[in-house]
């Protein structure tokens, strides 16, 4: 963990705060999440986190808000490398969604957690949590479009798809199964294969 002395703020204290709150969920579990750990963790007043964040639950939203960002941000990077195809990109996509889940499994615990599932009480974390299965959706509108999605809509294939990488993900956290990624990207090829797509 970070040493106080190592934070910086630049005037942007609230993204410091988010950045402490992260790595104390990485490293102790989102049980050892505090506003008074932050604070500790961050070099300031017990009371100066609660200028950004009302209660605990504010602060689990903004570091699960966070967390989709960065699943974002990481499954459109694989998406951009992967062949234009939107079967191809999807199957990148599912390898990608595992990966962010084995290489960051107590923030996707988090982010996943019962304590969040009713996002309209955090509008930034809601649509954070979209972003993810918004351009899964527009993948398979995409082959749905063009005759390539057979026996299923495009709602339900996402569902499907994001039901499989959750498991897996979870599943090999757990130390259930080894070789995720693959795992994932031969169950979305078969998915797809099943569905017209490839």
């Amino acid at each position: 963990m970070k040493s106080e002395s190592a934070w910086h703020y630049d005037g942007d204290l609230k993204a410091a705060l988010i950045d402490a709150a992260r790595i104390i969920v990485e490293t102790e579990g989102a049980v050892a999440l505090t506003l008074r750990a932050i604070a500790r963790a961050t070099g300031v007043s017990a009371m100066a986190p609660y200028h950004h964040f009302k209660d605990r639950s504010a602060l689990v939203a903004a570091v699960a808000a966070a967390g989709f960002d960065q699943l974002y941000t990481e499954k459109i990077a694989a998406l951009a490398s992967a062949p234009g195809d939107p079967a191809q990109r999807i199957v990148a996509g599912s390898i990608a969604y595992v990966r962010f889940v084995t290489e960051h499994p107590e923030l996707y615990r988090l982010m996943k957690s019962p304590e969040l599932a009713d996002r309209a009480a955090h509008s930034a974390l809601a649509l954070a949590a979209a972003q993810p299965g918004a351009s899964l959706h527009a993948m398979l509108a995409e082959l749905a479009a063009n005759g390539r999605l057979h026996g299923i809509t495009a709602r339900d294939a996402g569902q499907i798809l994001w039901a499989m990488v959750h498991g897996i993900g979870t599943l090999a956290v757990d130390n259930y199964l080894a070789n995720p990624e693959s795992l994932a990207a031969d169950g979305a090829a078969a998915l797809l294969a099943g569905w017209g797509a490839l």
